[in-house]
């Protein structure tokens, strides 16, 4: 992205007289994401040593009492380079009747639980490996939403996307309208202590299926663990999901102590032609899980540990057919944070990685998360 053009468009806009008419008063918001690493991740967006990770620039308003916008820019440095990502621009409704709320833009797509949460709000320095395997650690793309809350004791929330599916694409020409999904959220009170939210997610994608290999350079595997694009490690044309994540506080008060433990399962199917299926080690389909626990034993000091696997393969055409080799990640997360106050944390974070080769990497990382400005209320 021409970062002179970027910001000889903010410029102007800001210029603009209807702008200072509608946008009188924008909430504007920083998060800086700093690191040290030392090692790495599999299909991770962090590199070794020193580092710039998911640094946010927030802009948000009311256009008037019927249309809320938000702006989201992301800068990322990998080695010598930084990365210009625009991450959401978009409008949604304010006062549509019966619970009904529409999105359009660019944002964060509702699959799963934790996809559509900024990634500084996370307990970990990272997603977990089902994410970053078949959701490029945060899926976000163009095009529309509508969601419904129904009036119910019960939080009922059904919600549909259609979006371009180009982050999620193995095909050069497909669908213009590529990825559509479909979610539903289910939550409610255990007691006045404890609070939880089940969900259910399906992701339909027209171009995920691969259909064609190239001869001895394809590779979803480990091989593209350097490919910062936020892409889709693999593909398929269905994604099903089941989220659940259960909160505890003392009598509802989450400032002075509190536990959550949340857990994901992914399943993707129709990953790769039909004409495969004879050949050896053709993935018919594959999975992903994760399970975590973060304990807050005091307003400054958290901990929390996290295990997940996901599955991938690698794939290689040698004349007339294919080698498929399964592949297999295994990771064990232990981190603690301090907490300075609501606006910064500082983190260090163990990764124990191991993989189908029984192959063993160690990964310490330290982070620091600030915030000033504006920070909206985070997600459940």
């Amino acid at each position: 992205m021409n970062k002179k053009l970027v910001s000889l468009a903010i410029g102007s806009i800001f210029a603009s007289p209807v702008f200072a008419d509608t946008l009188s008063n924008p909430q504007i918001g920083v998060v800086v994401d700093g690191y040290y690493q030392d090692g790495q991740r599999h299909n991770s967006e962090r590199e070794e040593g020193f580092g710039l990770g998911h640094t946010e620039l927030n802009l948000s308003s009311n256009i008037d009492d019927k249309f809320h916008g938000a702006l989201t820019a992301v800068l990322e440095s990998h080695g010598d380079e930084t990365e210009l990502e625009l991450e959401e621009a978009f409008i949604e409704t304010l006062a549509l009747p019966y619970g009904v709320n529409v999105r359009a833009g660019r944002f964060l797509s509702d699959f799963g639980y934790l996809n559509n949460q900024h990634m500084h709000t996370d307990s970990f320095v990272e997603r977990p490996i089902a994410y970053r395997t078949f959701l490029g650690s945060h899926y976000y793309d163009d095009g529309v939403r509508a969601n419904i809350v129904l009036p119910t004791d019960l939080y009922v929330k059904f919600g549909v996307e259609a979006l371009s599916g180009n982050k999620m694409s193995s095909v050069e020409d497909g669908s213009k309208v590529g990825v559509y999904t479909t979610t539903m959220k289910l939550g409610n009170d255990f007691s006045e202590s404890s609070s939880w939210q089940f969900g259910l997610s399906y992701l339909r994608n027209e171009n995920g299926k691969v259909k064609e290999f190239e001869d001895h350079d394809h590779g979803h595997g480990h091989e593209e663990e350097h490919d910062h694009s936020h892409a889709a490690a693999v593909t398929g044309a269905n994604l099903y999901g089941a989220d659940f994540v259960w909160k505890w506080a003392p009598d509802g008060n989450y400032k002075y102590s509190n536990f959550t433990l949340s857990a994901e399962y992914m399943l993707l199917d129709g990953v790769v032609d039909s004409k495969y299926k004879n050949d050896a080690e053709s993935p018919d389909h594959l999975s992903a899980y994760y399970v975590s626990g973060v304990y807050r034993f005091n307003p400054s000091w958290s901990t929390g540990l996290r295990y997940g696997e996901a599955e991938s393969y690698d794939g290689h055409a040698h004349g007339d057919h294919m080698h498929f080799t399964a592949l297999n990640d295994k990771e064990m997360d232990a981190m603690i944070a301090w907490d300075s106050s609501h606006f910064g944390t500082i983190r260090a974070q163990y990764t124990r990685i191991d993989n189908q080769d029984s192959e063993t990497d160690n990964v310490f990382t330290l982070q620091y998360v600030m915030t000033f400005g504006a920070h909206g209320a985070h997600a459940f």
